[in-house]
């Protein structure tokens, strides 16, 4: 049964992709080449169960994953200090576990 409010998102997690939280800066990026295939659910999955975690000196939060449809890649999300706005995103080619 749904709420009535989203009758098209099925779930809770899809509502999460739909309201993701991002800033200016994040939204100018996603539009570079580089930055366009990387989809809101990777990105939604990083940040939720990241695979490593460290907190920068200015309480931005770096989480990374893997992505296997893209090619194992390991992505990074930078976050805000709130632990839920995204600011940055892209394939860390240096990553290693």
């Amino acid at each position: 049964m749904h709420s009535g409010r989203f009758p098209f998102l099925r779930h809770a997690s899809m509502l999460h992709i739909a309201r993701m939280k991002t800033t200016r800066y994040f939204d100018s990026l996603s539009t570079r080449p580089d930055r366009v295939g990387i989809k809101r659910d990777w990105i939604k999955k990083v940040v939720e169960q990241p695979e490593m975690e460290q907190v920068q000196r200015d309480g931005r939060i770096r989480r990374w994953g893997c992505v296997p449809e893209a090619g194992y890649r390991y992505l990074r999300v930078i976050l805000l200090d709130d632990g839920e706005t995204v600011h940055n995103v892209f394939f860390d080619r240096g990553f290693k576990l």
